[in-house]
């Protein structure tokens, strides 16, 4: 198993042009063992929950709820009492008001691929798995834009737009569920030149813990700006699932380019590495994305994916754009690495290969698995975000202190350099401290405020964010 692990780390390296750091770990779940029911639900009320969406989709199987109580993340899995799969937004409405009215804790789930806890039932109640809600719902090419059910993935989204000639950039590595996406405020290798899902999410529809629906734009709107009144869509992005359930994103698409390169190139430190990310940034290259991995995760993805990249500081960089723009693109950006020691620069045009050097990227979590001891460092560095992955035994007390002790450091060191302690995975269960040091008491005060108006009686994912 991986996670926040003993081990010291570097002064900063962070590229000083950006707006953010980001400590981060990936975690993998603690299983946890289940009795047949947890006592918080009469037998009565799981048959109002079979009355709205049917018996064969409310579960209250042991290894069904176990499934449902874990993300990603080292949180120990924290089942819910029963699980079910609404199939439209009515169902999510109904299910919302049953709870509501019973004073049952609502878990929302989408894809389970979250890294901060977020999917724990830790009260126990319903978790309600969103997965069989799969339908792009309405694609408006002339206006960039698209309405997706929150079944819908991002690999789902693209392989539907592939002869439109658009694509949603946004790719947090794995196939997370769209609305997923927004509620965790995630983010990814794109986002230095496309945004994180706060950039791309135009409107989103809402059912309210007490079952009400909310149109935070509006229903069926689909502007690129508004000036109208509060930001009721950016409140929801990042909500994390405490203020409501997502039924439906609109999402701002962009246009497929009609050229893409992938390069490599190796550096002598990683200041070197850094240093030339923020060159590349300063000199205005319109680069797609910039990944970072250290010698360490270097040797593991060779290994991992069969690669045979020299094993040192390593920048993944990608370019879109014509073939002139890529063939400009790519000689400035070759020419400042240079300056700063880089060398081995390759680049790939064929999509076969592209793929190649990115699914190594995509799979550094699972290459970093196979390290012991060992610390890591992975990040998109291109917009100032690193992620720290250090391998640690979960069954070790001890070692489990110090994880806990490295992982709050590490955040303070984040804010002491005015960035966040979480650029793009959320709160959750373990960062809630953190989060009060971040934005003080007076700002989460105010979301208390929100949650209190909103979810009065506490339902929605409890014990979470705050």
């Amino acid at each position: 198993m991986c996670g926040w692990g003993p081990g010291g780390w570097s002064p900063p390296f962070f590229p000083p042009a950006t707006g953010h750091v980001c400590g981060f770990c990936c975690l993998s779940y603690d299983p946890c063992t289940v009795s047949p029911l947890q006592g918080g639900l009469s037998q009565d009320f799981v048959e109002a929950l079979k009355a709205v969406v049917g018996s064969p989709h409310v579960s209250t199987a042991s290894a069904v709820r176990q499934h449902h109580g874990h993300d990603e993340s080292m949180h120990r899995c924290r089942p819910p009492d029963a699980v079910v799969w609404p199939q439209n937004v009515d169902q999510v409405s109904r299910l919302a008001s049953l709870c509501y009215n019973q004073g049952v804790p609502i878990i929302p789930f989408g894809t389970g691929t979250g890294v901060e806890g977020g999917v724990c039932a830790v009260q126990g109640g319903v978790c309600i798995s969103l997965t069989h809600m799969d339908q792009i719902m309405e694609l408006n090419t002339e206006d960039f834009s698209v309405v997706v059910e929150p079944g819908v993935t991002r690999k789902a989204l693209n392989t539907h737009l592939r002869n439109s000639g658009l694509w949603f950039p946004v790719d947090p590595g794995a196939d997370a569920s769209l609305c997923g996406m927004a509620a965790t405020g995630a983010s990814g290798t794109n986002a230095v030149r496309y945004g994180t899902m706060r950039d791309n999410v135009i409107n989103l529809e809402v059912v309210l813990p007490d079952g009400r629906l909310l149109h935070t734009a509006g229903r069926g709107r689909h502007y690129r700006k508004s000036a109208a009144g509060y930001n009721l869509t950016g409140l929801f992005v990042g909500s994390e699932g405490t203020l409501g359930i997502i039924t439906s994103a609109t999402l701002r698409l962009h246009p497929a380019p009609e050229a893409t390169v992938a390069a490599t190139c190796a550096f002598p430190s990683v200041q070197a590495a850094v240093d030339s990310t923020v060159q590349i940034l300063q000199a205005a290259v319109p680069v797609a994305r910039i990944e970072f991995l250290d010698e360490v995760m270097m040797d593991a993805c060779n290994r991992h994916s069969k690669l045979n990249c020299p094993v040192a500081p390593t920048l993944f960089l990608e370019f879109h754009g014509s073939q002139q723009a890529l063939a400009e693109q790519l000689q400035r950006t070759e020419a400042i690495t240079q300056d700063n020691g880089g060398s081995h620069f390759s680049w790939a045009k064929e999509a076969e290969k592209r793929n190649e050097l990115w699914a190594a990227r995509h799979n550094a979590w699972y290459a970093a698995l196979a390290l012991r001891p060992g610390r890591v460092i992975v990040g998109h560095v291109g917009d100032g975000n690193f992620h720290c992955i250090l391998l640690v035994n979960p069954d070790d007390v001890e070692e489990q202190r110090r994880v806990k002790a490295f992982a709050e450091n590490l955040g303070r060191r984040a804010l002491a350099l005015h960035g966040t302690c979480t650029g793009e995975h959320g709160i959750g269960l373990g960062k809630r401290q953190l989060l009060q040091e971040e934005v003080g008491p007076v700002g989460v005060e105010t979301m208390r405020q929100l949650k209190d108006t909103l979810d009065p009686r506490g339902l929605m994912n409890p014990g979470k964010v705050l």
